[in-house]
């Protein structure tokens, strides 16, 4: 059956076996599977609180899926405080798997720790929550590279310093890899190749294709598992056991290492072109590290990037890129007005971070306009993943997109734009950077 890798991992989980997924898991399995997502996050939520004190490890799929959690129960913990202290389940929760699930927790009132709670959550700021309302937790597993690299920043703010483990990579085509060391910095992560999964191959990636002598015509170079290369790029090709044949998964790897034979890589991101106006060319990883370096410009002012995409507008000429970005605060209910100042300076911080063709097309060409920051109300990317939703998309397996080419989902955004800002400042460039490979 064509699935996703969550959905095949917790429907491989058999009725008469449960009881082996209840010993390791505070939720039972009743309820992480329950089909209402709605319901069974707020039953498994609420587990989590009821047992506080057994919860060794919080994790979800994706960082992006954990800050999702954190987001529902800033929303919800009144609600979950008022079912603790009173003992009773909210009437909305109405299907027989969570029902049924959570009556084995919730089986009297306990206001010592609904008041406990309460005074948690209530205070100013919900920096280090999670080590606050799960004090024995060791570690936060979940993913945190490719594109989810650019949520650690808000993991850390409610993690309060535990540990974030990224311990294996697997894809809906198979399971690939382990992390031999889980607990390395998160900019460190690589994954193990573990051979007996399938039969893996690697298309050398060269991402810029910009190199002196490169021949457009050649073939695609393809190379084994043993014979990767440390600092190369590539794109795993799998042979599974299900029938797949040589299928490109479409991830970008980098060889770190290897573990005996076997090479270890970092997740770099999709193979992907995100946004392109002339000649330029902005690939997923180099959105990302931009867009990295211009937020560090909003940590003084106690604001945080809670998410972003992009688009290129052509609506006009030059066409120029137009990045969304939803803002949060570190201080509890404070109004988000973002100094222009600042959101121009990081309009300009995403343009100097770009490559030399972006900046040639800026400043020598001036075939790309000035890049534009829109920032949007709160809950407009909570409206983007219902979009996306609605068109089939898995809950547990939606990944914000880097870049909307779909009317209807930027209007979505366009509908939810509050304020927005252009770069000022036309980036720097030099010839010689072409020639170098900058």
């Amino acid at each position: 059956m064509v699935r996703t890798m969550v959905t095949t991992f917790l429907k491989s989980v058999k009725p008469t076996s449960s009881f082996l997924w209840d010993r390791l898991h505070i939720s039972p399995h009743v309820i992480t599977t329950c089909a209402d997502t709605t319901q069974s996050m707020y039953c498994q939520l609420l587990c989590g609180l009821l047992e506080r004190d057994n919860v060794a490890r919080l994790g979800a799929p994706f960082a992006s899926s954990f800050l999702k959690v954190i987001k529902f129960l800033e929303d919800h913990w009144p609600e979950f405080c008022s079912n603790i202290r009173t003992g009773h389940l909210s009437d909305w929760i109405t299907d027989p798997q969570c029902v049924s699930g959570i009556g084995k927790f919730l089986t009297a009132p306990d206001p010592e720790l609904a008041s406990l709670i309460e005074q948690e959550c209530s205070q100013t700021s919900w920096e280090a929550i999670v080590r606050r309302l799960w004090p024995k937790a060791k570690c936060i597993e979940t993913i945190i590279t490719g594109t989810m690299a650019q949520y650690i920043p808000l993991l850390e703010f409610y993690s309060g310093g535990l540990p974030l483990t990224s311990s294996f990579y697997g894809s809906s085509e198979c399971f690939m890899g382990v992390n031999f060391n889980p607990l390395c910095k998160p900019c460190d992560v690589s994954y193990t190749i573990i051979s007996c999964m399938g039969y893996f191959e690697f298309l050398e990636v060269e991402k810029d294709h910009q190199e002196a002598g490169h021949d457009p015509t050649a073939k695609p170079v393809v190379v084994d598992l043993v014979d990767v290369k440390i600092g190369h790029d590539y794109e795993p090709v799998v042979t599974t056991f299900s029938g797949l044949y040589r299928y490109r998964v479409g991830d970008i790897l980098r060889a770190t290492g290897f573990y005996n034979n076997a090479p270890h890589f970092r997740f770099v991101g999709r193979q992907k072109v995100v946004l392109s106006i002339d000649m330029d060319k902005t690939y997923e990883e180099d959105l990302l590290k931009a867009v990295t370096n211009a937020k560090r410009l909003l940590e003084p002012h106690d604001l945080m990037l809670m998410d972003f995409t992009s688009r290129v507008d052509s609506s006009s000429f030059p066409g120029h890129y137009v990045l969304y970005w939803e803002l949060g605060s570190k201080v509890k209910d404070s109004k988000l007005e973002p100094n222009s100042d600042v959101m121009e300076e990081c309009c300009f911080t995403v343009e100097e971070s770009l490559d030399a063709v972006y900046r040639k097309g800026r400043k020598n060409d001036k075939n790309i306009g000035p890049l534009e920051i829109k920032v949007v109300k709160p809950g407009a990317f909570d409206k983007l993943m219902n979009f996306f939703l609605s068109r089939g998309s898995s809950v547990s397996q939606y990944k914000t997109p880097r870049s909307v080419t779909i009317e209807e989902a930027w209007k979505i955004l366009e509908a939810n734009v509050e304020s927005e800002f252009f770069s000022r400042k036309i980036p720097s460039w030099e010839l010689h950077e072409l020639h170098s490979g900058r």
